[in-house]
């Protein structure tokens, strides 16, 4: 890695907290100073400070390119995957700025950083020197490559590269680099336990459907947003390649950059789920978080917590007693048809509010016009069907 000179590191420094555009449009005054290398720290640090906090406290860390720094993990979901592996030996075969290796790691006698990039690997080496990280080997090698001849491992994690060759994000397995699926058998032969990044907006039956060794899906949620899709490999206890039992779904809602108590359900068992249905709406409503959605236990929410489904396509839940649910809840004040007069009384002195729609014949900006409310306050209305088929509008206010 380059020497970085006193003058650039002591404005560095002297910026970090600076606006980094400002700093650029007077970047003539510092001649003194590798102003591009500069800004590029101060904008990395920056970014760090939201998605890395422990790293940013690091003096004389070394951050990449912006679009590395924007694909890497955040602290908090690096911390979630280190939750999931333990052992004497790890490789990461596409380690990029390295947080989700640093994080595992720790749980490892011996780990090795596999990245074919040259620059990130000599700030691998800089970064974990700093971060007391002494048993990670940093390898500039071709991922493919390094797993042929690598010899077997307690764990191998992957985050295939989800962009095509003009930057546009891609999101089927196949469209990734490399190719899991042309993998599965050799990373299974090379690991007890393999872990692999997919994109979040994957179909996870198309996951399944096409991957033969699948033993646990992963999804994560931070504060209501879906940010990874996790699935790990694993073969028999013989190390037979056979058909292995079937694959465990754990959805994992992070609020505040707190790990929630996670949801972990089978299809078999949400197939089987008794689902109670309501008649009308309750004193309670509930939407379950964005992972939930996205894994679909929607029979087991209704099984598990007691609480009443308004219709199998709408994923909204009711209840006449409150209930700690997993995602956001609701008091009701009332609801509606969707008849003109019923309406216009039902929304009388509501001139803002914060609109869902959930199996309901119109868009939020649609609904939104045809209401005459802006976007905001403390009232949330939801758009949806009922069980009988009934459109109704449902004014809650939201619950801590």
């Amino acid at each position: 890695m380059k020497q970085i000179s006193s003058e650039t590191q002591r404005f560095i420094q002297a910026h970090r907290n600076d606006d980094v555009r400002e700093l650029a449009l007077h970047a003539q005054k510092f001649r003194d100073v590798d102003i591009a290398f500069a800004l590029s720290q101060i904008a990395g640090r920056q970014m760090a400070m939201k998605k890395m906090p422990e790293w940013a406290q690091v003096e004389g860390l070394v951050y990449p390119k912006h679009l590395s720094m924007e694909q890497c993990s955040s602290e908090v979901t690096a911390r979630y995957k280190a939750s999931l592996v333990e052992g004497d030996t790890l490789v990461d075969l596409t380690a990029g700025f390295g947080v989700d290796c640093a994080y595992m790691a720790r749980n490892f006698r011996k780990a090795d950083y596999v990245e074919r990039q040259s620059y990130l690997c000599e700030q691998a080496v800089h970064n974990f020197s700093l971060l007391g990280l002494n048993h990670i080997q940093v390898h500039c090698e071709d991922a493919v490559e390094y797993l042929k001849r690598m010899s077997p491992v307690d764990c191998l994690y992957l985050d295939p590269a989800r962009r095509d060759n003009y930057g546009r994000k891609t999101v089927e397995i196949t469209d990734c680099e490399p190719n899991v699926l042309d993998l599965e058998h050799l990373l299974v032969e090379k690991a007890k336990k393999v872990v692999i990044k997919l994109s979040p907006m994957l179909d996870i039956f198309s996951a399944l459907r096409a991957l033969e060794y699948i033993r646990e899906v992963h999804v994560v949620a931070v504060d209501n947003e879906c940010k990874e899709l996790l699935i790990t490999l694993m073969k028999t206890s013989d190390n037979a390649f056979c058909t292995l039992s079937e694959p465990m779904v754990c959805c994992e809602q992070v609020v505040n950059n707190f790990l929630t108590e996670p949801f972990r359900f089978t299809y078999s068992s949400e197939k089987g789920a008794k689902c109670t249905w309501a008649e009308t709406v309750g004193q309670f409503l509930y939407e379950p978080g964005v992972a939930l959605l996205k894994a679909g236990p929607y029979r087991l929410l209704s099984e598990r917590y007691g609480v009443r489904k308004l219709h199998p396509n709408s994923h909204l839940y009711t209840s006449d007693t409150y209930v700690d649910f997993p995602g956001r809840r609701f008091r009701v004040e009332g609801f509606t048809g969707f008849g003109k007069n019923e309406l216009k009384s039902f929304l009388q002195g509501v001139c803002k509010a914060n609109l869902t729609v959930r199996n309901f014949p119109a868009t939020v900006v649609e609904l939104r016009k045809k209401l005459k409310l802006k976007e905001g306050g403390d009232t949330y209305l939801f758009a949806t069907t009922m069980g009988a088929g009934e459109k109704v509008l449902i004014k809650c206010v939201k619950m801590a």
